[in-house]
């Protein structure tokens, strides 16, 4: 979903309940599940539906079934699922990069292709890939003069011939997203409820100013500014080469501004955050500096970067969503705080199952 003025703060789960559109009786049974790098998202999803619907006064039968991929001694990946899902409506969790498992991106994506085939060769009605950190997402055109192709249009493919027929993910490196995937319907929730409830306590402060690292993030930035009346500037950043980050200039009036937010979809290895926040210390004399991401890649060049930050360049809080399992070196930084999607997602599929806007979470109607 791409940012907007409203937050899912206050939303009702309301499934089985008569909504203003879109609603329907359920779309069989619900069945969530999750191969073995999407097992702990998807297991605290379960424990918070349920909890919404305790509070809300429903019962839901829900099937939970998790780490239903395994890999042969040739290294061959396998899902086998232990009950009958005929008819059911699945959501299948996976985080395509996990640091804690040791297994590669390639490796995951193949555990959740194979699992969504898995699940519709047996009979599920409808299969909900549930992809936090869409992985190839920021290959979505070739670098300038180099001869490469479009894998996200690529992986796009692969998840339709798998048997997908609904995509969620969370801030997509890229818009381009839907246009890939064809008639599948894609659901791109954004962070700015969870970020705007985060710093809500400079609501309306003329000293605070919010800051995008790059063209990419300025839309969010502009409505995160809006929704807490703060101005906001953007850095104009180039990459000399992959993985090489440069920022040549941050564009905005910084008069009377002792502190900036900085918002952005994804630390990789960090030289983005790095270069921007030293220019904020040393051009603007920025005397604080608060840092909230979508997706921590949790890189060991990342680490050593906020740590410097944090000592050297007045870098007092990060904050990061669960998108991604966060590393026990990541999770240890004092500075380092980790704020769970799992409400969000609930309440995304809460909706879907029940044939209910997923809009309605996000805008006022």
């Amino acid at each position: 979903m791409d940012p907007g003025p409203g937050t899912s703060e206050g939303i009702f789960f309301t499934a089985g309940r008569t909504a203003t559109r879109g609603t329907g009786p359920p779309r069989g049974e619900l069945v969530i599940a999750g191969c073995r790098s999407g097992g702990l998202l998807s297991s605290m999803v379960l424990k918070r539906y349920r909890e919404l619907a305790r509070k809300a006064g429903e019962k839901h039968e829900i099937r939970y079934m998790g780490n239903i991929d395994f890999q042969f001694s040739d290294g061959e990946t396998c899902v086998r699922l232990p009950e009958d899902v005929s008819g059911a409506d699945v959501f299948l969790f996976q985080a395509l990069y996990d640091p804690l498992s040791g297994r590669s991106v390639d490796q995951n994506y193949m555990a959740f292709l194979i699992a969504a085939k898995t699940f519709r060769s047996w009979g599920a009605g409808h299969v909900t890939a549930v992809l936090p950190y869409l992985a190839y997402s920021r290959q979505d055109k070739p670098t300038w003069s180099t001869r490469e192709p479009s894998t996200a249009r690529l992986m796009a493919d692969l998840c339709s011939t798998s048997g997908a027929d609904r995509l969620v993910t969370w801030h997509p490196h890229t818009d381009q997203t839907r246009g890939f995937y064809g008639n599948i319907t894609v659901d791109k929730l954004d962070p700015l409820g969870i970020f705007a409830g985060e710093f809500r306590r400079f609501r309306q402060r003329d000293d605070v100013i919010a800051v995008a690292p790059d063209a990419g993030a300025s839309k969010m930035v502009t409505y995160f500014g809006r929704e807490l009346g703060l101005k906001c500037a953007i850095a104009s950043k180039y990459r000399p080469e992959p993985e090489k980050a440069a920022v040549s200039e941050i564009i905005g009036d910084f008069r009377g501004k002792k502190t900036a937010i900085v918002l952005d979809d994804m630390i990789s290895s960090g030289d983005t955050v790095h270069q921007l926040i030293t220019k904020l210390a040393a051009e603007k004399k920025v005397g604080e500096v608060y840092l909230a991401v979508s997706h921590n890649l949790c890189s060991q060049s990342a680490l050593g970067k906020l740590i410097e930050l944090h000592e050297s360049f007045n870098l007092k809080e990060v904050v990061v969503t669960d998108t991604i399992p966060q590393s026990h070196d990541f999770r240890a930084l004092k500075f380092l705080s980790v704020r769970s999607v799992s409400d969000t997602f609930s309440r995304v599929i809460n909706r879907i199952h029940y044939n209910q806007s997923v809009n309605d979470l996000f805008y006022a109607t």
